[in-house]
């Protein structure tokens, strides 16, 4: 694993675990000694700082059949170009950035090597991540599988065409970042209803936590939970049509075309 960001570290973090039977040590870089010094001791990585030494992407990729980028959408080609002629026969490179085509990384990459497209979300770190997965055309079946199997590990898996990955970016791999908009804005208005800040946290933290889990352990249509805490001219009712009259779904429309627009100019770059 080369570069453990964001993305990266959510995948290190559910791969980690005991549960989880893969070859180890995990080889991993990161950029500076000091994010590499986290690592120091432990039986199941060996890390090495990109800073210090110039050769250690190379050096971690080397027999590895299983690589992923997990660097800055900027520097993914980049990096694929580096590694290239370290990378052993047949080997898989997964790439977790946005708005970076298979197709851009494997013009840089020696033929019989498989690119595929990954994006996972954040919720991998504690196992209820929910990845895309695109093959390049240099992945066959079986490659696609391995890498499926690989993210399973830490949570679901939803195989696309590659020209959807950019959608799945913008509904799950951004995803969270929405919810948690909605918890500080629930927290923020119910402050101003006159709560503290550690009741109003109290009340919207666990009233999302309790209704996730309904939705999860119910296995009902979201729609139809909300029509069951709905009642006919009910205070409910009224606070649901308020923020219906938003037109949310107009919003997240325009909310998703913006991200998805951002992936395409990455891409482009």
């Amino acid at each position: 694993m080369l570069g453990v960001g964001s993305m990266g570290g959510a995948i290190l973090t559910g791969l980690r675990a005991p549960e989880v039977q893969i070859v180890r040590p995990i080889a991993v870089t990161t950029k500076s000694a000091a994010s590499a010094a986290k690592f120091a001791g432990a039986a199941d990585v060996t890390a090495a700082a990109t800073d210090d030494d110039a050769a250690a992407n190379r050096r971690a990729v080397a027999g590895a059949g299983l690589v992923v980028l997990g660097v800055k959408p900027w520097l993914i080609v980049d990096t694929a170009r580096e590694i290239a002629d370290a990378l052993a026969p047949g080997a898989i490179v997964v790439s977790v950035a946005a708005g970076v085509s298979t197709a851009a990384i494997e013009a840089v990459l020696p033929a019989g090597v498989a690119v595929v497209r990954a994006m996972p979300n954040t919720p991998s770190h504690i196992g209820l991540g929910v990845t895309g997965i695109a093959a390049g055309a240099t992945a066959d079946d079986a490659q696609l599988e391995l890498v499926r199997r690989l993210f399973e590990t830490v949570g679901s898996v939803l195989v696309v065409p590659e020209e959807q990955i950019n959608a799945v970016g913008a509904v799950s791999g951004s995803g969270p970042a929405h919810v948690f908009l909605f918890v500080e804005e629930m927290i923020a208005a119910a402050e101003r209803l006159g709560f503290d800040a550690a009741a109003a946290r109290e009340l919207v933290r666990q009233t999302v936590l309790g209704s996730i889990e309904l939705m999860r352990t119910t296995g009902e249509d979201p729609a139809q939970l909300r029509r069951n805490v709905t009642s006919p001219n009910g205070t409910t009712e009224r606070s649901v049509a308020v923020l219906q009259e938003g037109a949310w779904g107009e919003l997240f429309d325009r909310a998703f075309a913006a991200n998805i627009r951002r992936s395409e100019e990455l891409q482009g770059s």
